[in-house]
């Protein structure tokens, strides 16, 4: 089990999206067993339920270990999403990973990164209001990332159509705090910065495609999953 509390991070949410994961034991990665209080808690024992404390409307639900509950809450998130924390989203992807249902996982892992990177974009996230969340988004990624994007990258093309899908998610379901008074907000305009901020991740996303074109980089980086032996770890059916 890895344990974290809030506290700064140096790495950077989105260092290392190509990075082959590191996990000791090269078995099938089943579970994400991971801490990041007081948010999430991964359940101590096989069976057990983890701790949720992101949003009072679906705890519950994102701590059932059946399916079908993680299902109903990523179908009603989906419709009603506005005022939803990055947090809320990378909890989801969590156990979407968790009970098996892992596009979906790689999906809303990708919308909580990028919410939080318009929010980084439009709001001062060293504001002390907003300090806790930048440290939580940050330790989500550091920790949970490695094994979602372990699997999502089993398949280069379908990893490519998800974020592709989550980046179009994200302008469509824009993150309707960004324009609260009571967030602290970087200098400008909001709307503005808003604008600016999801044509970076265009453009981040434009270089991660140019660099999977290239034959040679994606031979690169299959060779690297060989030999930490990923395909066994995270690409199991």
């Amino acid at each position: 089990m890895i344990r974290i509390s809030i506290r700064p991070l140096l790495a950077a949410l989105c260092a290392g999206l190509l990075a082959v994961p590191a996990v000791r034991a090269a078995e099938p990665v089943r579970h994400i067993g991971i801490y990041v209080t007081p948010y999430y808690e991964a359940a101590r024992d096989a069976g057990g339920a983890p701790k949720v404390a992101v949003a009072k409307a679906y705890d519950a639900l994102l701590a059932s270990n059946r399916a079908e509950d993680v299902a109903r809450a990523r179908d009603e998130i989906a419709k009603n999403n506005a005022l939803l924390t990055p947090m809320t989203l990378m909890v989801l992807a969590i156990r979407l990973y968790d009970v098996g249902r892992r596009d979906d996982a790689v999906f809303w892992f990708y919308a909580a990164k990028n919410r939080y990177l318009t929010l980084d974009g439009v709001a001062d996230v060293r504001a002390p209001q907003l300090a806790q969340v930048e440290d939580a988004v940050k330790s989500f990624a550091t920790l949970a990332g490695p094994v979602i994007n372990g699997y999502a990258f089993c398949d280069i093309a379908n990893q490519q159509k998800i974020a592709a899908r989550a980046l179009q998610w994200t302008i469509d379901n824009p993150y309707k705090a960004l324009f609260l008074p009571q967030v602290p907000a970087r200098p400008g305009d909001r709307a503005q910065n808003l604008a600016k901020a999801i044509a970076g991740m265009k453009a981040n996303g434009a270089k991660e495609r140019d660099y999977l074109a290239n034959a040679e980089n994606v031979a690169r980086f299959r060779q690297q999953r060989k030999e930490n032996e990923a395909d066994r770890k995270f690409c199991w059916k």
